[in-house]
């Protein structure tokens, strides 16, 4: 759950607190920067060099990545971060993420939980830890409201989710087994036609008609609705507390054990990007969008972004079990074997900047590090 204001305000004025200052920033990937207003000095540390000079990051540039959007483009991460640089790339797909990671091309991503689990159990879990959460909610069912009415009218048409296998793809599956009907996962045929169409074209897919509708995560469920599309379903009513892990933290478990110094800054950096976008959401909302115009070219309208923006909390909590109960949906829907996530979080560094701010520490559901 989202800190209430008053508990974000404290958070980020402890972190502002500190004897900290900024760096300036080296911009790659897409050229997203993160702003340099202050004096050029050591943060965090205490005037301390960190153990690495830079540190890449990668992410999505979609809305439900905006603690990385947000803490790049204020600088809040690079002020945490000192003399080291953060190097940011962007991805579409969380694979295309984890091949980073694997290949050294990125030190720490924000992704969601099936490429995470995947990378995770791919590897024998030796490749990643998830090192905190970032984003909940903000995946929504949306239809062609002409042909499909009520949730029982989505058997027989053509559905589409991001990817075979990623986040929404398993929950949509899911969603279609606890309805009784029958779909095979891989080639998405059965009682629902699952159509595996990239977010990027979605809209497209939508206005030609060759899709009735998509389980799809913000802002593409929100650029539907301004086509004509209907919300039919908010998946957050469909979890526990309406909490479900949409965006967690990775790191290398090479990185991690080498610049664990470096790790727990960028998390320092994150708490106090997420305490900020909760006290002022108009501006951090603002800030993501000026951060997808220097990314796509083009900033999203009011009548997508606000109502997207809503729909995700930004929190630190990686909700560890919701986690779990994925990939267990990931396990019934025969795209994922049966596998221990033991070892799959380490959330000491987190936990104990948590610890220090006075707040609460977040659980691993019993999926972490001995």
């Amino acid at each position: 759950m989202s800190a209430p204001r008053s508990t974000a305000r404290r958070a980020l004025a402890a972190v502002a607190a500190l004897p900290l200052l900024a760096l300036a920033v080296t911009a790659c990937g897409y050229g997203s920067a993160a702003k340099d207003d202050a004096p050029k000095a050591d943060v965090s540390t205490g005037g301390k060099k960190l153990s690495a000079d830079t540190v890449k990051i990668g992410y999505f540039p979609n809305l439900t990545h905006a603690t990385a959007l947000v803490g790049i483009e204020e600088g809040i991460i690079a002020k945490e971060l000192g003399s080291t640089a953060v190097k940011p790339s962007t991805f579409n797909a969380g694979p295309s993420e984890i091949e980073a990671l694997n290949a050294g091309s990125i030190d720490i991503g924000f992704i969601g939980p099936s490429p995470a689990i995947n990378g995770f159990t791919k590897s024998k879990g030796k490749s990643l830890r998830i090192i905190g959460g970032s984003a909940s909610g903000g995946v929504k069912l949306v239809v062609n409201p002409a042909k499909i009415k009520t949730l029982d009218d989505i058997k027989g048409k053509k559905i589409a989710t991001p990817q075979l296998g990623n986040t929404q793809d398993v929950a949509f599956l899911n969603w279609i087994s606890e309805k009784g009907w029958k779909v095979d996962a891989n080639s998405g045929r059965g009682d629902v036609s699952v159509v595996r169409t990239d977010n990027k074209v979605t809209p497209d897919a939508y206005k030609s008609g060759s899709i009735d509708g998509a389980w799809a995560p913000e802002p593409t469920a929100s650029k539907l609705v301004a086509q004509g599309a209907k919300v039919l379903l908010d998946e957050s009513t469909l979890w526990p507390d309406n909490k479900f892990v949409i965006t967690n933290i990775i790191v290398s478990q090479k990185f991690l054990a080498e610049h664990p110094d470096v790790v727990e800054a960028v998390l320092r950096g994150t708490v106090a990007t997420n305490a900020w976008i909760n006290a002022n959401p108009d501006k951090a909302k603002a800030s993501a969008n000026a951060a997808l115009k220097k990314l796509s070219g083009k900033e999203l309208p009011a009548e997508v972004i606000d109502p997207a923006w809503k729909s995700v909390q930004f929190i630190d909590d990686p909700l560890a079990a919701t986690l779990d109960t994925e990939a267990k949906h990931a396990v019934q829907a025969g795209l994922l074997e049966q596998t221990d996530l033991g070892g799959i979080y380490d959330l000491k560094p987190l936990n104990k900047i948590l610890k220090a701010a006075g707040r609460p520490e977040v659980a691993d559901a019993g999926l972490g590090v001995k």
